[in-house]
């Protein structure tokens, strides 16, 4: 591009910015992980044993570990269906072991006593979202999961969580904003079926 006489080169210009803080694009953090479905029962079956079982849904978990796309993971549904199981037992040993990353795992109201060391980090995982409080540390309240989704967005870090809400109540919890940032940086996954806890 030509710009007062002069010709832009954009790379060099970003480049040369790098020192400043300023990230023109920042990289998605990108999950390969092979045989994902058989890594995936293997886990399962470490962590379960003889009771472990595959559900329908975690088809779609296989395919996002095999090629997440960029994107990160929304794993909601009822309860006991296996989402922290996968997501904070298995997600962070598969990743770690295949694409040498680690996932940064905390609870939604661990997110909300120490929110800043949390968002500090580059790939997250946050348990049971929705079951939190607005964070009011020294007076200040803020909705941090809508902030970490922020975040998550300007900085492409890679957040993974799972989540008992419904849409409605999800979109009542933090809005539209928040809802329509996630429809660009995670996939959904639903997992349905009873407890299996029970």
């Amino acid at each position: 591009m030509i710009v007062n006489g002069r010709e832009l080169d954009f790379a060099k210009v970003a480049n040369s910015l790098k020192d400043t803080g300023y990230r023109p694009q920042p990289r998605n953090v990108q999950i390969n992980i092979p045989d994902a479905r058989k890594n995936l029962m293997s886990g399962l079956k470490y962590l379960c044993g003889e009771r472990a079982k595959w559900c329908g849904e975690y088809e779609k978990i296989a395919e996002w570990l095999t090629d997440n796309k960029g994107r990160g993971l929304m794993l909601a549904g009822n309860c006991g269906v296996g989402k922290t199981l996968i997501g904070m037992r298995l997600l962070p040993i598969l990743i770690n072991h295949f694409c040498g990353r680690i996932v940064n795992v905390c609870t939604a109201m661990e997110l909300n006593k120490n929110p800043d060391l949390i968002m500090s980090k580059h790939i997250i995982y946050v348990d049971d979202v929705g079951t939190e409080d607005v964070s009011n540390i020294y007076g200040n309240k803020r909705l941090v999961f809508a902030e970490l989704v922020d975040a998550a967005e300007k900085n492409r870090k890679l957040l993974l969580f799972s989540t008992n809400l419904d849409d409605i109540s999800f979109a009542e919890k933090y809005g539209d904003r928040t809802i329509d940032r996630l429809h660009a940086i995670v996939r959904k996954i639903n997992i349905q079926g009873k407890s299996n806890r029970s």
